[in-house]
């Protein structure tokens, strides 16, 4: 008897910023975690993606002290790759600080400024290929955010966006989540102009509604929802705080993802990067788009019923089953 092929392993490949997390009252117990938008999709993806042949590869940079090698080896324990990670002497890893209020709703205190993950495309890199640059004929898939971008200086921006360009012309998927902060920007005139690079870019957008109508300044919810439908990926998943998530595709009529309803929003950190790895697992996998905002929306409300960015991996595991 013969069994068909498995499928070859899919490679995608996530940058960004993770942090050391402090969660709890200031002056307070504080409980110590880690976390950051990206590596919270990493970790989502990797256990989503475990048994469908996904591969998750992590790019940031970290410092040589023992939080960062604490940092790694607990990356590697959620099956996280991490050869595209840099460590770079005399750096540090991003801190912050979590204040959850009684409705769930999350307030954050950050000391990032000379982080690691800053100089990922510097630091002797200046002239020579990045380990994700260097390898880039090996992705299958890049996952980036509007806070990846954010934390890089203007070269390293510009090395990403050519890494998009080449990803996109060689036929590989690039996923941009329009996560827009915009404290970490220096003005909004060039926050709006890497977004619309990202964008023309990204072969799939996700985007957060109310953080594209701040990005643009706009008045109404629904003229955000309008220029959201009006981007140029060829994928585009609108999402909405508790409304349906919109999904349209290229030629396709919008169709909507109804989220699912919880008994308690305890804690909405991570809630849309662990929607985003759903997504994205789901649709490597071959799942519609639709399917897959689904699935994004069970995992999300999820991990909004527990305390923290990355819940215990025990918490989700009948979602995968």
């Amino acid at each position: 008897m013969t069994h068909p092929p498995h499928p070859p392993p899919q490679h995608v490949a996530l940058f960004g910023e993770c942090m050391l997390e402090l969660q709890g009252q200031a002056f307070g117990t504080l409980q110590q975690g880690f976390g950051g938008d990206t590596l919270n999709t990493a970790v989502y993806l990797a256990r989503c993606g475990a048994g469908t042949g996904i591969r998750v590869h992590y790019a940031t940079a970290l410092g040589d002290d023992p939080l960062s090698t604490g940092l790694l080896q607990r990356w590697a324990a959620e099956g996280l790759e991490l050869s595209l990670v840099r460590r770079i002497a005399g750096r540090l890893p991003g801190l912050y600080l979590i204040d959850v209020d009684a409705r769930g709703e999350r307030s954050f205190s950050y000391w990032r400024d000379t982080s690691a993950a800053k100089a990922y495309f510097e630091a002797g890199c200046e002239t020579a290929p990045t380990p994700l640059e260097q390898r880039q004929t090996e992705w299958d898939a890049l996952y980036l955010s509007g806070i990846s971008l954010a934390i890089l200086p203007p070269a390293g921006r510009e090395r990403l966006f050519a890494l998009m360009r080449a990803l996109r012309q060689r036929g590989a998927a690039v996923v941009f989540d329009n996560n827009y902060r915009p404290w970490l920007w220096p003005d909004v005139a060039e926050a709006r102009r890497c977004y619309a690079l990202a964008f023309e870019l990204a072969s799939l957008a996700l985007v957060t509604a109310d953080d594209h109508q701040a990005l643009l300044g706009l008045a109404h919810a629904d003229e955000a929802l309008a220029a959201a439908q009006a981007l140029p990926a060829a994928e585009l998943v609108i999402k909405r705080g508790a409304a349906a998530t919109l999904v349209g595709t290229a030629g396709g009529a919008w169709q909507q993802a109804p989220t699912e309803p919880v008994p308690q929003v305890v804690d909405t950190t991570a809630a849309g990067d662990a929607f985003a790895a759903g997504y994205m697992s789901r649709r490597l996998a071959g799942a519609t788009a639709l399917a897959a905002a689904t699935f994004g929306n069970r995992l999300a409300a999820r991990v909004i019923q527990h305390r923290g960015a990355l819940i215990a991996p025990e918490l989700m595991a009948d979602l995968l089953r």
